[in-house]
This record gives structure tokens, C-alpha cells and sequence, in this order.
């Protein structure tokens, strides 16, 4: 059975990133939009990351044009973007398909172990956020709605565990 360390993903930068470089740590997944309704959400992603970064959190942004275009700048714009209106100081993925035949592998395997409303397995809007323990199997995926803040207690037991 895989699980999210088995997996690579490319850094906004261009490296690759080995996610079993975050073996041991829970990592809090989300897909994001510089133009989206949801878009100040940033700024409690990077509190997140602030507070529990030292017990060991790891915040990964993956950045996707899928949903109204709302992310539609090359990813130099988007670190920009993030870095100059948030502060984003946690890692920002490269521009990910998430969704349909060309989604990145970690995201077919994020939605297939924690399906959405229903069983949907499709993400349906920018935001969407995942909780991987630190054995590497996802915890619980949240709704775009889900504020970060909101996932304090989840986070602090994964941490715990």
C-alpha cells in the first residue's frame, strides 16, 4: 500500500521534491488559487505553519488553475504572489493539475483514501485540504470552507500521535 511518501512533487522553484523528505512529520496538503474567494486562507495556512512548524507540521501548497482560472500566472508569479501579499514562508508546489486524467499522482491517491461528500473523489473547488499523519496515511480531508484555524485539534492530535 502506498502511502504519501512514496511520492515526489516539484517545488514552485523547479526541483523535485521527495515527500519521504518529510518522513515523520504530518504534513497538511492543500491545493491553492491567488484569486479565489478563499485566497486569504493563506494567511492562516502560514500561522499554521508559524506554530506547529517546530513540533514538526509541514504545510505544502500546491497551486491549481482548475477551478475559474483562479490561479492563471506562471509559478514565479504565484511564489510572488504568496510571499509579498502572505508572507508565505512553507513550501509552495509547483502549478498542479489536481483533478481529471492528468491530476499528479498524489493527488489521485490523496482522493481515493479520503473521498469527499458522497464518495466524490473529485476536489471541488480551491482550498481543499488534507492531514497526512506521520506514518504517511492520510487523517481527513476539509472542505474549502474549513477554515485553518479550524483544524487546530486535528492537527495537535496528529502531532501527539
Amino acid at each position: 500500500m502506498p502511502n504519501v511518501y512514496d511520492f515526489e512533487a516539484q517545488q514552485i522553484t523547479g526541483e523535485a521534491v521527495p515527500l519521504s523528505q518529510f518522513k515523520g512529520q504530518a504534513l497538511l496538503i492543500v491545493n491553492t488559487a491567488s484569486a479565489c474567494g478563499f485566497t486569504p486562507q493563506f494567511a492562516g495556512l502560514e500561522q499554521l505553519h508559524q506554530r506547529y512548524g517546530k513540533q514538526g507540521l509541514v504545510v505544502l501548497g500546491f497551486p491549481s488553475n482548475q477551478f475559474g482560472a483562479q490561479d492563471p500566472g506562471s509559478n514565479e508569479e504565484i511564489a510572488q504572489f504568496c510571499q509579498l501579499n502572505y508572507g508565505v514562508s512553507f513550501p509552495m508546489m509547483a502549478k498542479t493539475d489536481v483533478n481529471g486524467a492528468q491530476a499528479h499522482p498524489l493527488y489521485q491517491w490523496l482522493t481515493s483514501e479520503a473521498p469527499g461528500l458522497l464518495g466524490s473523489k473529485a476536489i471541488k473547488w480551491n482550498f481543499t485540504k488534507f492531514l497526512v499523519g506521520k506514518d504517511g496515511e492520510v487523517i481527513k480531508r476539509y472542505a474549502p470552507q474549513d477554515t485553518p484555524e479550524s483544524l487546530s485539534r486535528d492537527i495537535e492530535a496528529a502531532l501527539a500521535a
